[in-house]
């Protein structure tokens, strides 16, 4: 193999080239544009230009994560800003030459063909006139965090996060439960003219997006940008029809089981938690500070897996988890990937209730994810597909329901981990239905372009979907927030179409817990042996990889469902 350098040297480190403008990073993008490129060079050259990418992949995941931990850091702003407005426009346009050049070659090797073949879509949706418009998109999205990060209410003399008046809430007297929802639904409403707004800005980009690229449709341009080669819009309707038919009346057994069981005619909005799962017993407490969270997550990793373990401990060492929940912080919870160091970086708002462990062990599946890619020579072969990298995921969350109870080192007494157990299985049942009413509803957006620009026909689509794939939660009296639900869906405005990946990803990991069960030995050794193969296989090749299926038949559905029940039992 050939090789050759840089006339100029790369930096290694990202704080480097924080203050660096975009004349400082044209020269390596040109040196590769005019650099030898045969079989025999090939090799080195997508080894540069993999150095180069990693440094400002970084780059943009640090200013991004810096916007995040804290929403009131006009700093961070002001540098992702200049980022979006002047690095990014270059580094797009510079990286289109680069695709096509590598493209025009014909050259390549078996590892690289799934990264080719994205590189072919990026080739056909590329549009110069689209850069700009794709920075600006991020940045009204960037909008949308900063409105929730600013939601905040006064309970009892005290001004709380949404997130922390939600704690509050669960397992409260039901009379106060639903004075503090109220208070929370309010504090939406409040905003609801400027969500539905930013709406209309975003819609009208993306719509934008689409024709300047020659597509017919946003959701045809999203589809090809998401590279979603292995599934169709229709597959996904057919997802939605399985769900309906198959989960929606094991849903609906569970709502009815827990009013019975409270003694009340229906489930409101305040018996359940965000995710839709009803809530009466008494509150679960895992933990009491973030630190004890850590520390039984870290005993729990290495019992599962020594090599998981060590990866979070190390995760631990060098600053890698921000955990707890605080005003000024952007909602949710992410993984990010600091692809010039090989290394994740967890984010997420813990504020001591059981969903954080669930959170912690499911973004812990994705960090483990990205430290066994590290070893994939390009960054190209990086980039997982979603619908398996939550495979990773929510099999970390159920495989990690075995280590609930304090008899192996894990947060609760055994009749509490039973308890957590099946919470945790009733909330696969209920969340499905959830993830049909988003899909459905971005399908129904970017089918009917004009009329979703109406935040009014928005909401009573939403409100259908609810109605239909959730007729165990009555809304009753409460339209305003019932319709009104699609503001709280991040993926709405941030991620469009990034929503069905959880639906098929928890029907992976509910076929790999059950693996785990029969041989866990070999359900371990096949997780990880699928995450390290990253982006070089097609997704039915990576759930195969993990001993499991890519479907979307009812009768799949139907059959796992069985097996969750059974195993409630």
């Amino acid at each position: 193999m050939e090789k050759y350098m840089f006339t100029k040297q790369l930096p290694s480190d990202v704080d480097t080239v924080r203050v660096w403008s975009w004349e400082q990073y044209e020269p390596f993008f040109s040196e590769l544009e005019q650099a030898p490129l045969t079989e025999a060079t090939l090799e080195d050259w997508l080894s540069r230009w993999t150095a180069l990418m990693c440094l400002i992949v970084e780059l943009e995941s640090s200013l991004q994560i810096a916007t995040s931990v804290n929403t009131a850091d006009k700093e961070a702003d002001a540098d992702l800003e200049r980022f979006l407005d002047e690095i990014f426009p270059g580094t797009r346009e510079a990286e289109q030459r680069l695709i096509k050049r590598f493209l025009e070659s014909g050259l390549g090797f078996p590892e690289f063909e799934i990264p080719r073949k994205k590189m072919e879509a990026d080739d056909r949706i590329f549009c110069q006139e689209n850069i700009p418009l794709i920075a600006q998109e991020r940045k009204l999205v960037n909008q949308y965090d900063k409105l929730v990060g600013d939601q905040a209410v006064t309970w009892e003399d005290e001004e709380l996060t949404l997130i922390q008046l939600r704690t509050k809430m669960l397992h409260a007297p039901r009379e106060t439960s639903e004075k503090q929802w109220r208070a929370m639904a309010n504090r939406w409403l409040q905003d609801r003219e400027s969500f539905n707004a930013l709406w209309g800005k975003l819609l009208g980009l993306r719509r934008k997006l689409a024709a300047n690229a020659g597509f017919p449709d946003y959701r045809s341009y999203r589809w090809l940008e998401r590279y979603r080669f292995d599934y169709s819009p229709e597959n996904s309707k057919a997802f939605q029809q399985a769900i309906l038919e198959a989960v929606v009346p094991a849903a609906s057994q569970i709502y009815a089981q827990h009013a019975a069981a409270a003694g009340v005619e229906s489930m409101r909005p305040w018996d359940l938690d965000e995710d839709l799962y009803p809530v009466q017993l008494p509150l679960l407490k895992p933990f009491s500070s973030v630190s004890e969270m850590e520390e039984k997550a870290a005993g729990m990793f290495n019992r599962i897996d020594p090599v998981l373990g060590g990866y979070f401990e190390r995760m631990r060492r060098e600053n890698l988890l921000d955990l707890d929940n605080r005003k000024n912080k952007a909602p949710g919870g992410y993984t990010e990937m600091l692809m010039n160091r090989r290394l994740p970086f967890v984010f997420m708002n813990a504020t001591g209730l059981h969903d954080n462990i669930d959170t912690l062990h499911h973004e812990a599946g994705h960090a483990f994810h990205v430290f066994e890619v590290a070893g994939l020579p390009y960054y190209q072969q990086m980039d997982v597909p979603l619908e398996f990298a939550e495979v990773a995921s929510m099999s970390m969350e159920l495989i990690a329901m075995d280590y609930y109870g304090a008899d192996r080192g894990g947060y609760y007494s055994q009749e509490d981990a039973r308890r957590a157990f099946r919470e945790h299985l009733e909330k696969i049942v209920v969340f499905w239905p959830y993830m049909a009413v988003v899909d459905a509803f971005q399908h129904w957006v970017y089918e009917h372009e004009e009329r979703a620009m109406d935040a009014e026909a928005c909401d009573g689509v939403w409100l259908g979907l609810v109605q239909k794939y959730i007729p165990g939660v009555n809304w009753d009296g409460l339209q305003d927030s019932a319709e009104t639900g699609w503001h709280r869906k991040l993926h709405i405005f941030a991620a469009p179409f990034y929503y069905i990946e959880y639906g098929l990803a928890q029907m992976g990991a509910v076929q790999l817990w059950r693996n785990s069960l029969q041989d866990p030995v070999k359900a371990l050794q096949q997780y990880r042996s699928s995450l390290a193969l990253g982006g070089t296989a097609g997704l039915p090749d990576l759930y195969a990889a993990a001993g499991v299926k890519l479907a979307f038949d009812r009768e799949t559905m139907a059959e796992l469902v069985k097996f969750v029940q059974s195993r409630m039992d």
